[in-house]
This record gives structure tokens, sequence and C-alpha cells, in this order.
């Protein structure tokens, strides 16, 4: 490897020169900063004059350092200048073979900073077998990002060059999760400008942000104190509920799940009732909500129609939810 060869290159190099500074003085009999002086010049070639006329001993031992010396300064300077290559070379074909992914990518998610809030965002993405491009303005947290695994862009989120390289065009979804309300609301400013069907959450830390927020055209907004302060009053007040939730909604492993299914066109579960349409029967999960529009139905009648555009709130295992999903939309 170069650096094994540079730092072999090195030794021998700092090898020569107290060799030569050393001979110098006992051949010549000058001091030890004349002997280095002219040890330098002989192995560097630059032809400056000698500090006195060399013995002949000492024009054989010059005649000796040239060749060692040179030999050795060349293959240190060779390893250095390979060594740069490399790394220029291989940061290079590592940006081409990120942007090579991200072309292939498609309903992909980018998540916008890798704080707290966007590293648990890009975690569970990736638990949930989701695609994921992340966007950070800090070297040190890309490095941390892309040794966790993730595909990372170095750059502002709110840069419309930087959404484009992250293939926002194509993707289904973003995440808003910079540090600072402003920042986020440029995110979902431009993010919106370059693709208007884009479903975006955004972060937001204070109520006015959060305003702000929906204005610029996020689909849903997240306070992060606001949702700690009631799971903190819900789990004083109702802990085996928020025990519950949690196993269907946070942690891995369990049994059941929650996912959501959409009636699509081609779903032929369109137009039939919910009890027709037998999808506990079917599949073995179970509907528990029903969005229509901007209504939420929580527990719907088995007699309730189902129409082009709803979605289904399903509880069940793992299979069973994948089984129902392709069922009701029809895929």
């Amino acid at each position: 490897m170069p650096i094994h060869r540079l730092v072999r290159g090195a030794f021998f190099l700092i090898l020569v020169i107290v060799i030569g500074a050393t001979g110098y003085v006992l051949l010549e009999n000058i001091d030890f900063l004349n002997a280095l002086y002219m040890t330098v010049i002989t192995i560097s070639t630059v032809g400056f004059g000698e500090v006195k006329k060399l013995s002949n001993a000492g024009k054989i031992f010059t005649i000796s350092l040239i060749i060692a010396g040179v030999g050795v300064l060349f293959y240190t300077l060779g390893a250095a200048v390979e060594l740069i290559l490399e790394g220029v070379l291989e940061g290079k074909l590592e940006e081409r073979r990120k942007r090579k992914k991200i072309s292939r990518l498609r309903n992909h998610i980018i998540v916008c900073g890798y704080g707290r809030v966007g590293r648990e965002i890009a975690k569970e993405l990736r638990n949930r077998g989701e695609e994921c491009v992340v966007i950070e303005n800090s070297e040190e947290r890309v490095s941390l990002c892309e040794k966790d695994g993730f595909i990372c862009l170095l750059g502002d989120a709110s840069s419309e060059e930087v959404l484009l390289e992250a293939g926002i065009e194509r993707a289904r979804g973003l995440a808003a999760a910079v540090d600072t309300d402003a920042d986020n609301v440029f995110v979902v400013l431009t993010a919106k400008e370059i693709n208007k069907d884009l479903f975006i959450v955004a972060r937001a830390n204070s109520e006015e942000g959060e305003e702000r927020l929906k204005r610029a055209g996020a689909n849903q907004v997240i306070s992060p104190n606001i949702i700690g302060g009631k799971r903190l009053a819900n789990l004083l007040l109702k802990p085996f509920v928020c025990e519950y939730i949690d196993c269907l909604t946070i942690y891995e492993g369990g049994e059941f799940e929650l996912d959501e299914a959409y009636i699509s066109s081609r779903s032929k579960m369109a137009g039939l009732k919910i009890n027709e349409a037998g999808i506990r029967e079917k599949t073995g999960a179970l509907v528990l909500a029903v969005k229509r529009a901007e209504e939420i139905i929580t527990n719907p009648s088995p007699d309730m129609k189902l129409e082009v555009g709803d979605r289904l709130i399903i509880l069940g295992t793992r299979k069973q939810l994948e089984k129902a999903k392709k069922a009701i939309s029809g895929h």
C-alpha cells in the first residue's frame, strides 16, 4: 500500500541523511551542521558548492551517497504522490458511486439533517425497509452518517442544487429535521417548489415555527417538546395504554404491528362494504380506522362502503399486513 511505502521510504531517507552527515564528520573533519548541509545538497542534487575541498575518500563517499540518497528520495516522493493521487481518485470514485446509487432510487425519502432526530428517522426508515438519502452540512455528521451505512450528501438542505442531487424529483417524501425552525422553513419552501406532490414532515421547536412550517407547505409538523410533554403525562396516567401502543408502533420484534393501506382505482375492494371485502377473513389483518379526505373514522362500521382514495389503518403480523396491503391496493 502507498502509505506503507511512504513510511518505509521516509525511514530509509532519514537513515541515509544520518549516515551521510556522520560520514562527512568522520571523513572530512567538519562540524555536524556543515556535514548535514553537505548531505542534503548531495541527495537533492541542487548543485550548491561544497563547504570545503573534498578528499578522495570524501569524493567516493559522495558518489555513493548520491546513488543511494537520490534513489531513496525519489522512491519516497513517488510514494507520497501515489498516496495523494489515490486519495483524490478514491474520493472521486466514491462520489461517482454515490451519485449512481441515488440515480437508481425511486420513491425514496430524503432526510434533511443528521442530528439526534434525523439519525433516528434514518434508522427507523431502514428498519422498515425504506431507502433514504441524508443531507447534512456538517462534515463530522456526514462521516457519522456514512459510518452508519446511509447515503449522505454534504451541503445545505435548502439548496435547490443539493435537493436535486438527492433525487427530490423522484422522491415520495422528505423529513425536515435541521437544527432551527427558520432553516426547516427554507427546506420546505424549496422542496415544495421543486416537487409539489412531495409529502413533507417537518420538525418544529416552537408553536410559531409549527405555524410557519404549515404555511410553507409541510404536510405534517411534529414538535418534540409538545409530544414529549404529552407522552410523559400519558405515561403517568395511562402507563399500560402507552406500553401497548409502543409495542405496536416503536419497538421491533413485536408480534403485531400497525400499518396503512390505500384503496387505489385498481382495488377490487373499492365500492364494497368492509364486511363484504372480507379483509380480516382473507388476510387476518384488522381494520382499525379509515381516513377519508380530512376525516378519520375510528372503529368503522362493517357496513361502511370503501371508496377510492381511502386510507385504512390495519393491525396484524408483518405477513398479514403485507398480504392485506396487496389485497387492498390491488397491486
